[in-house]
């Protein structure tokens, strides 16, 4: 073994390292204030004298030839601003592609974008970017890595661009203020620049990265010049007014609590307050997100939580300081989620989230090397009001306690690589002021955190990650012992002899650990291995998200890649991955293997296929909560392809087949076709279409009869299942149309429709069997339909009812947003959204019509209006 790790250390250390910073450098050169006007046309005095650095390098498609067009670039300041100015040179300006769109989002326009890493920590960055219309983009990069990216981050700042007959030039003018930087009197910032030529498929940069290497800001050159200016108080306040309506056409007319429209105002504001250059405190007080997309619509058979992405703007702003690497500590739909509690009545009106009362964040980077992060948030009592018909009374029920969310990380970052540590910290506080009905339901508070590393060496090539981490939860013994039987540990397994449930317990602890390692760069061979677990008990969901525990999971991959043009392909890779899982008592839960094939055309397309495979296992979820079932041989093919993501019309498709042993089947079409007629238009559909067959949907569990025919065989109890035929048909529309980059309108529609048609019920044959008992075909059962769908099973003494679960579920939501940036920094949205839904017993195929008839379903109509105004504090 020594002399394996011995062999082993020394190819690494064999290994070429990944590049070293850029000795490239541009200067920037003071100027008097006001000496700039902002129209895009670099004609003022300063700019014929500033020092302009050009030497453009491309990535594609020649990788590493000089760019076919000329670019040349400058910077100038004073005080309170930084201007870069531009010349992007054309042999056929008649090419530049030049599309208006809504700020952040760049189409496929000519652009380009300036990244500045402010604290020289060769780690994190910020990038600028116009295209040849003026439209802004800017985001953030909290990484060594130019992928990842956090569009979140919105500064204040303007640009300007013209187009002539060389080509088309461009100005940006960034406030000191928006940047965060040491307080120093010569600033030396790290400084890359990329320019993206749609038309030839050409993306240069000033320094150039090899595609096979790492890194982004660690090799940037550098902006010297920079001399007297410091870091502002960045003081900025934007209070929002707001109102909407809500009209609803499908309302009971004796529901005293609905007459089919709503009224409501409100109004709060947003804080913003630098302490020291380094640290942001953000706060936002009665936050307001009427503009905010809706969530897709679904149909959720399986017994966990649907995951939905954030959208909120407060919440995905600096989000990146808050998540750590390992478990996932922290997930911000939780705070303002939909109460919980129930509320039963003749007619009952509840609040569909719990209003967040304040929330405050503080996050940034210290000089040296330490980023902090924090949030604490507060969410209001919620009530239910419910009216009695038999007694004519009103009352109303408490169905969320006032809650408090605080989540805070550090991360220290280390070493040439840029290493790192860090620790994350969650805590929840419920206040239930006396009710019992979610004393029972919800726990009382929720404490987790851990620690995480990620350790890169030889240029960043290798890297050694993981994690540990801890939970604890604590309250009334019920809702403990809802947490022991949910879907995320099952602790009431009846052959699981490594937990079990106690119903006097108030408390439940946990924790959670991986290790892994790999090698993300390199001419051709990349991979990595590494495990994890979680323990039975470990529960974060009451700030984070696990879907479930109980776990110990190990991986491997290996992939082959090609980055260099080849006579067919301008790009390909060739990937297997392999995956072992057990649970706490190593009961095996799924070995599964893959391979899978990526290919670039040479004319810009892609494509790629796999395949996956995972024999027979026993699953300790598949009877939810009940014994082991043996799972099917199962296997699925997939493949997809696109054009030229440059072009004016753009598309893809997907498509993926799975089958098992028993005939159960399911198969997945989805696209996207993206077409622009004109420059301000943009109009996309992304249809998706599925069908299955699957023989073991999880029906019910229920008590064995001592009369039955097979009593005791499942430890008392029945597992039922059934076979399931479902359909589900959907499509997401939008159109973009931007008057200026400041006034847009945005359109999104989803009309979705899905369908399910049960038959075949049967029970479990035995404890880790795989095959099940079909009523009235099979084990003296006997079996009658009735008029309603309901099914009646007769096993000898015992008889009992299994309802009708056919369905067609119908659903069309739409979002109407006209965005106006009215002045600088502040905001007008007017917002029109649709919610549409219908339900009905009937499980019959859906199709196309049905798609249609969505559009007329019942729901209500949502319209609101909404300025927010910025102001900074000097």
């Amino acid at each position: 073994m020594p002399l394996c790790l011995a062999i082993f250390c020394l190819l690494i250390l064999a290994v070429p390292a990944a590049g070293e910073r850029s000795s490239m450098t541009a200067n920037a050169v003071r100027i008097e204030p006001h000496a700039i006007e902002l129209d895009g046309r670099l004609d003022d005095p300063v700019w014929t004298e500033a020092p302009f650095v050009a030497g453009f390098t491309q990535k594609d498609p020649a990788e590493g030839d000089p760019s076919a067009e000329r670019t040349e670039i400058s910077f100038l300041y004073d005080n309170e601003f930084l201007y870069v100015g531009a010349r992007l040179y054309k042999r056929e300006p008649n090419d530049i592609r030049a599309t208006v769109s809504r700020r952040d989002r760049s189409g496929n326009s000519e652009r380009i974008i300036v990244t500045l890493d402010t604290y020289n920590n060769r780690r994190t960055s910020y990038s600028f970017c116009v295209t040849a219309t003026g439209v802004r983009v800017d985001y953030y990069h909290p990484s060594d890595s130019e992928g990842n990216r956090e569009y979140s981050y919105d500064p204040v700042w303007e640009a300007s661009t013209e187009q002539g007959e060389h080509g088309w030039t461009a100005e940006m003018k960034i406030p000191f203020s928006q940047l965060r930087f040491q307080d120093v009197e010569e600033q030396v910032w790290g400084l890359n620049m990329n320019r993206w030529t749609p038309s030839i498929n050409e993306d240069s940069y000033w320094v150039y990265i090899p595609k096979e290497e790492t890194g982004w800001s660690s090799r940037f050159g550098t902006l010297h010049g920079l001399r007297g200016i410091r870091p502002s108080r960045r003081i900025e306040l934007q209070p929002y007014f707001a109102s909407d309506a809500t009209f609803t056409n499908d309302f009971d007319e004796d529901d005293p609590f609905e007459d089919g429209q709503d009224f409501e105002g409100r109004a709060g504001a947003d804080l913003k307050v630098g302490l020291g250059p380094n640290l942001t405190l953000e706060a936002a007080f009665n936050p307001d997100f009427g503009q905010v997309e809706a969530d897709p619509a679904e149909v959720n058979l399986s017994a966990f939580e649907t995951f939905f992405d954030e959208k909120r703007p407060f919440f995905i702003e600096g989000s990146r300081l808050l998540q750590g690497n390992g478990s996932n500590f922290f997930y911000s739909r939780r705070i303002g989620a939909r109460p919980r509690g129930d509320a039963d009545g003749d007619f009952v009106s509840r609040p569909n989230n719990a209003t967040i009362l304040g929330s405050a964040k503080m996050t940034g980077r210290l000089a040296s090397g330490l980023s902090v992060g924090a949030l604490t948030a507060v969410t209001s009592r919620e009530y239910a009001e419910v009216y009695t018909e038999s007694t004519d009374t009103f009352s109303k029920i408490k169905v969320a306690p006032l809650t408090n969310y605080n989540v805070g990380r550090l991360e220290q970052e280390f070493g040439e690589d840029q290493s790192t540590v860090g620790v994350t910290m969650t805590a929840m506080a419920r206040d239930f002021g006396g009710t019992e009905e979610l004393r029972e339901l919800l726990n009382e508070q929720a404490f987790a955190g851990g620690g995480d590393w990620r350790i890169r060496f030889n240029g960043g090539q290798y890297l050694l990650g993981g994690n540990v981490g801890f939970s604890h939860i604590s309250g009334d013994s019920t809702a403990i012992l809802r947490a022991q039987r949910s879907s995320r540990r099952y602790f009431q397994r009846p052959d699981a002899d490594y937990v079990e449930v106690d119903s006097s317990r108030t408390t439940m602890s946990g924790y959670a650990s991986s290790l892994w390692f790999e090698r993300n760069s390199g001419d051709h061979w990349l991979w990595g291995l590494g495990g994890g677990s979680e323990s039975p008990g470990f529960e974060i969901n009451d700030v984070g998200r696990l879907s479930q525990g109980d776990d110990i999971d190990t991986w491997a991959n290996v992939r082959y890649r090609e980055t260099k043009p080849g006579s067919i392909f301008r790009n390909y890779s060739i990937a297997m991955f392999g995956n072992a899982a057990w649970n706490h008592g190593w009961q095996r839960q799924r070995v599964s293997g893959s391979f899978e094939l990526n290919g670039g055309w040479r004319n810009f397309w892609s494509s790629w296929a796999g395949v996956w495979y995972a024999p027979r296992y026993k699953a300790d979820n598949w009877t939810r909560g009940g014994p082991l079932m043996e799972t099917l041989d199962v296997y699925n093919i997939w493949f997809g392809t696109q054009n030229n993501w440059a072009s004016d019309t753009f598309w893809n498709m997907n498509t993926n087949y799975t089958r098992d042993e028993l005939g159960t089947w399911n198969y997945n079409i989805s696209g996207q076709v993206s077409v622009k007629p004109g420059t301000r238009w943009e109009i996309s559909a992304s249809p998706r279409y599925s069908r299955s067959s699957d023989g073991r949907q999880y029906i019910a569990t229920e008590p064995r009869a001592a009369g039955s025919l097979r009593p005791g065989d499942t430890f008392g109890n029945r597992y039922i299942f059934s076979w399931i035929n479902r359909t589900t048909l959907a499509t997401t529309f939008r159109l973009n149309y931007s008057l200026t980059p400041d006034l847009s309108l945005e359109v999104y529609a989803e009309p979705f429709v899905a369908s399910g048609h049960f038959y075949d019920y049967g029970e479990l044959e035995a404890p880790g069997a795989r095959t099940l008992i079909t009523y009235g075909e099979e084990g003296g059962t006997e079996l009658e339909i009735l008029e309603d769908g309901t099914r009646v099973v007769t096993d000898g003494a015992e008889e009992f009812e299994l309802e009708n679960d056919d369905f067609n579920f119908l659903s069309f939501r739409s979002n109407f947003v006209v965005r106006w940036e009215w002045r600088r920094g502040s905001t007008f949205f007017l917002v029109w959204q649709q919610n549409r839904s219908d339900f009905f017993e009937e499980g019959s195929r859906v199709g196309g019509q049905d798609l249609a008839d969505t559009f007329s379903a019942e729901g209500e109509n949502f319209l609101a209006a909404k300025v927010t105004y910025w102001i900074p504090v000097p």
